[in-house]
C-alpha cells in the first residue's frame, strides 16, 4: 500500500511504503529518494557534503590534538597534512617494507647510554674545579686610579675585567675605547657594588681584574743584568702596604728586580695600590730559597749589602755602595735572620737620633736606594 502526498508544484513530499507481508505491521524507515526517481538532485548533494563535513569533524575531535594518521601494518605513520610535531624526528626507512616514514621514533632501552653522533658537548657543561681553582690563582685584582692607569699603559692585554665609579669614567676614556674594541668586560657602577668588586673600601673608583705576571728565577733575570744595577732582596716582608711603598721607590731610584720568597705579594692589590703605578716597573724574582738565590747573585759579581744596626756595620753616611749590589733588607722587628747577616760581604745603618728603634722598612728601603741612586746614577 502507497501513501503519498503531492504539494501544490505535484511534487512528492512524503512517501510511506508499507509492506503487507510484515507480521508486526511496523512501518519502515522512509526513504530519502522518491519511488518515481525524481527530487531535488541539489539538496540531496548538499546533505551529502554536510553529513560529510559533520564526520570529518567528529573523527577530528576524537583523535583530539593528535596531528598524525594511525600507523599501518608495516609500522609507518603518514601525516595529515594538518601541521608538524615539536618532537618530530628525522627521515627514516622502515627496514622492513621500505616505506619512507618522516615520523618514526625509535625508542632507547633504559640502561643504554647515547651513541655520540658528534663531537660536542653533550649534556649539561660543568666547570672543572681544579681548572677554576688554577685560574683564581692566576689573577688578582688591583685598584687605585694611579695603578690601574699604569697597568693600562703597560700591559693592556693582561686585563680580564674591570669596574669604575661613573666620576672615574672621564679619565678612563682611553681604557674604555680599547676594551669595547676588543672585547674586554666593563661595567660602570655604584658604590656597593665596587666595593663588592675590589674586595675592600679603599678602591679608588676603579678595578681590574688581570692576570699575575710570572716571576723570573736568578738565572733568568741575571741573563739581561746591566752592569750598574741595585737589587733588593727582602726577607720575611710580607706586609702589603710595607711592600707598595718598597715598590714605589725601587721605581723611583731605577731598581727593577726585587727578590722575595713569596713573589706573589707584589701582584696583591693593596701593594699595587700603595705602589701608586711602580709595580708595573719592577720585577719579581722568585727565591723559594732565599740564602742559595742570594748565592747565585754573588756568583754574578754582585756584592751583598745588609742593614743591621749591628756592632761592626758601616753608618750610611760614610758607606760607599758597590755599583752592583743587592741590598738585603729584613722585617722591623728583628731583621735579618743571623744566617743572611753572616753570608752580606758588607753590613750597612742609617743614623739618627736614637729616639726611636728604627725606620719603618718601607721608609728605610726608601733612604738607602736614594744613597745608591746618588752615588751611582745621580
Amino acid at each position: 500500500m502507497n501513501d503519498s502526498y503531492e504539494g501544490k508544484n505535484g511534487k512528492v513530499k512524503v512517501m510511506y511504503v508499507r509492506s503487507e507481508d510484515n507480521a508486526d505491521n511496523k512501518p519502515k524507515k522512509p526513504s530519502r529518494r522518491p519511488e518515481n526517481g525524481r527530487g531535488d538532485n541539489r539538496n540531496d548533494k548538499s546533505r551529502d557534503n554536510r553529513r560529510d563535513n559533520r564526520d570529518d569533524k567528529n573523527r577530528d575531535n576524537r583523535r583530539g590534538d593528535n596531528k598524525f594518521s594511525r600507523r599501518d601494518d608495516r609500522g609507518a605513520g603518514k601525516p595529515s597534512g594538518r601541521g608538524t610535531s615539536r618532537n618530530e624526528s628525522k627521515p627514516s626507512r622502515d627496514s622492513e617494507g621500505g616505506s619512507f616514514s618522516p615520523w618514526k621514533t625509535v625508542s632507547r632501552p633504559a640502561g643504554e647510554e647515547a651513541i655520540k653522533e658528534h663531537d660536542g658537548i653533550t649534556g649539561k657543561s660543568q666547570i672543572d674545579p681544579e681548572q677554576l681553582r688554577r685560574q683564581r690563582l692566576e689573577e688578582t685584582r688591583i685598584y687605585g686610579e694611579n695603578a690601574c692607569q699604569a697597568m693600562f699603559k703597560n700591559r693592556p692585554d693582561a686585563i680580564v675585567r674591570a669596574w669604575f665609579l661613573q666620576d672615574v669614567t672621564p679619565r678612563f676614556r682611553d681604557a674604555l675605547k680599547w676594551m669595547a674594541a676588543n672585547r674586554k668586560a666593563y661595567h660602570v657602577v655604584e658604590e656597593e657594588e665596587m666595593v663588592k668588586a675590589a674586595r675592600t673600601d679603599h678602591h679608588g673608583g676603579v678595578c681590574f681584574l688581570i692576570k699575575k705576571r710570572v716571576g723570573h728565577d736568578a738565572e733568568t733575570y741575571l741573563k739581561d743584568a746591566p752592569e750598574h744595577d741595585c737589587v733588593l732582596a727582602l726577607e720575611d716582608v710580607g706586609n702589603p702596604h710595607n711592600v707598595g711603598a718598597i715598590m714605589r721607590s725601587c721605581a723611583h731610584f731605577g731598581v727593577k728586580g726585587v727578590i722575595s720568597p713569596d713573589s706573589a705579594v707584589l701582584e696583591s692589590g693593596a701593594a699595587v695600590r700603595t705602589a701608586e703605578g711602580g709595580a708595573e716597573y719592577i720585577q719579581g724574582i722568585d727565591a723559594d730559597n732565599f740564602a742559595q738565590t742570594l748565592d747565585k747573585f754573588k756568583k754574578a759579581g754582585y756584592t751583598l749589602v745588609a742593614t743591621s744596626s749591628h756592632k761592626g756595620s758601616v753608618p750610611l753616611s760614610k758607606a760607599q755602595l758597590p755599583a752592583k749590589m743587592v741590598l738585603i733588607i729584613g722585617q722591623e722587628k728583628d731583621g735579618l735572620s743571623e744566617g743572611t747577616l753572616n753570608q752580606g760581604d758588607m753590613s750597612i745603618y742609617i743614623g739618627g737620633t736614637g729616639h726611636v728603634e728604627s725606620l719603618n722598612v718601607s721608609v728605610a728601603s726608601g733612604v738607602l736606594l736614594a744613597e745608591w741612586w746618588r752615588q751611582h746614577k745621580g
